[in-house]
């Protein structure tokens, strides 16, 4: 029994501490339900940077495989992603069959993906559902814009992870080597950009990185990543924007 407290609820209760954050995950879209093929195609990734890619948790999206894989399929396909040396930890969210195969496999589907996915589900279903408003003379209401931009004051040390949720992102100082900075939005960094930084989170592909000091180890606009295991001398230490060009990124100086 709990000297301080006397009471056995409360003595177990403190066993442990269950706390709710942030994560950033890759995802994996698999676009061939052939494991071998999968395999092979993630192991010429990992190649590009081991360190990053070593046991990394990984979110498996199916949505693009038609039909949905079963069980039996999904498997192989697990087990071809964890010979690569990542681990899965969940199913990125599609429809109800997805969630069904989730239990069978005895994997999460993540929230941030579901989240996103539910949110566009909504929107079409709002916009079906609806009826077209009747013509009219009178002005549109006014609302008020909405914040679009989350502002980090201090530097992103290493292993600390920074995400602006349906925004911009704008950090006051540098963002140092195993640190993460990640935006739905553009990422701006009046600092140096030692570590990584996603732009475009949930897949648009319009936003930038801009950055005052460029050592990044890896950057990525909507999905669309670049590994730097030697930075390019051209822009090493240099003020660049990185942006998406018909699914390439590109780096420019500032």
């Amino acid at each position: 029994m709990n000297a301080r407290t006397g009471d056995p609820q409360i003595e177990i209760l403190e066993a442990v501490d269950l706390r709710f954050g942030q994560v950033g995950i890759a995802n994996v879209r698999v676009r061939n339900a052939d494991p071998g093929a999968l395999q092979q195609s993630l192991q010429l990734r990992v190649q590009e940077a081991p360190a990053l890619f070593a046991r990394a948790p990984v979110v498996i999206d199916l949505s693009f495989l038609s039909p949905q894989p079963t069980a039996h399929v999904a498997l192989g396909l697990l087990d071809a992603v964890r010979a690569t040396g990542m681990l899965p930890v969940g199913l990125a969210y599609g429809d109800t069959a997805t969630d069904e195969l989730s239990r069978r496999l005895g994997l999460p589907v993540i929230a941030r993906f579901r989240a996103a996915f539910e949110r566009a589900e909504g929107a079409k279903a709002t916009s079906e559902a609806t009826p077209a408003a009747p013509a009219s003379n009178a002005p549109p209401p006014v609302s008020q814009p909405a914040a679009t931009t989350l502002q980090q004051l201090q530097p992103v040390r290493t292993g600390q992870q920074v995400y602006a949720q349906g925004s911009d992102l704008v950090v006051v100082g540098a963002v140092a080597n195993g640190a993460e900075v990640l935006a739905d939005g553009n990422i701006h960094i009046y600092g140096a950009l030692r570590g990584r930084a996603f732009a475009g989170a949930l897949g648009d592909t319009a936003t930038r990185i801009f950055c005052s000091e460029f050592r990044a180890e890896i950057v990525s606009i909507a999905g669309h990543y670049r590994v730097f295991e030697d930075l390019p001398q051209e822009f090493a230490g240099r003020a660049v924007q990185i942006h998406l060009d018909q699914g390439t990124l590109q780096i420019l100086p500032l």
